[in-house]
């Protein structure tokens, strides 16, 4: 099957860095919540240097997946997982695995943007401060201009820095929690919707930003947008109740996608 989508655009040569090796696995991931299971046998593999797009109607299991990346769903009551995820190579579901630890290396971005109730700098210093990743206030500041020159907002923030962070526009304040994610130096980077509250001019912004990271950083993101799917990622899986249908090249899968359910997704056919 070939389809003949506007919004699959093709990638410019040379526009970003080779696919790194895989960083991270899930094996047979169930995850379950009280006796509802919601994933059925996940396989799934996030590579370094980039985008790895989750995409798949509301309730398929997509958010959850992302969030067994960071044990997030621990937070659940009743949640429960099976099967194996595994981070360069360490089992993060093991008994003696540390999840704060964990959460260092995988930082979270969610769907909608939620800055602490603190200054624009107390917002980059705080992951900073209880991780303890800086000897002085020298060192601290020079992490604060580093992640949010990282985030593309260091210029438009640097002379407020002590302002509320809940002055800031919807777009600034999710590249603000984009930056505070940043600031604990972490491996991967998962994101949840980030742009579905923004406006288009906000969310090229973030997209662009995803494209700039994915040269430091293995980048998860869960989206319901298919053109923002086919615009920012690398590689896509198909989410269906609870399910991988298929992980593919981006343009591979919305082009000639090998499984009729995805064909039926991605052209509006399905249900």
């Amino acid at each position: 099957m070939s389809l003949s989508l506007s919004f699959a655009v093709p990638k410019p040569a040379g526009s970003s860095p080779e696919p790194g090796p895989v960083v991270a696995t899930a094996r047979k991931l169930n995850v379950f919540y009280g006796r509802l299971q919601v994933l059925f046998e996940v396989d799934l593999d996030i590579r370094q240097h980039e985008v790895l797009a989750l995409i798949g109607p509301s309730g398929c299991g997509k958010s959850t997946c992302l969030r067994t990346f960071n044990r997030m769903n621990d937070v659940i009551a009743g949640a429960r997982v099976s099967g194996e995820v595994k981070i360069e190579g360490t089992d993060i579901y093991a008994s003696r695995a540390d999840p704060i630890a964990l959460r260092r290396k995988v930082g979270m971005v969610f769907q909608r943007s939620n800055p602490f109730p603190f200054s624009i700098r107390g917002n980059i210093e705080y992951g900073i401060r209880i991780n303890r990743m800086a000897r002085n206030a020298k060192e601290r500041a020079e992490r604060v201009e580093h992640s949010l020159r990282a985030a593309g907002l260091w210029d438009e923030v640097k002379g407020r820095l002590e302002h509320p962070a809940l002055t800031l526009s919807g777009g600034q304040q999710q590249r603000l929690c984009i930056a505070r994610a940043l600031a604990i130096e972490p491996e991967i980077l998962l994101m949840d919707e980030p742009a579905s509250a923004l406006d288009p001019i906000a969310t090229g912004r973030i997209e662009e930003l995803a494209s700039e990271l994915k040269g430091r950083y293995a980048i998860v993101i869960v989206t319901h947008n298919l053109q923002q799917a086919a615009r920012m990622s690398d590689r896509t899986s198909f989410f269906l109740n609870g399910r991988v249908v298929e992980t593919a090249p981006t343009r591979q899968l919305f082009t000639t996608p090998g499984q009729r359910a995805t064909e039926d997704y991605i052209t509006g056919r399905f249900g």
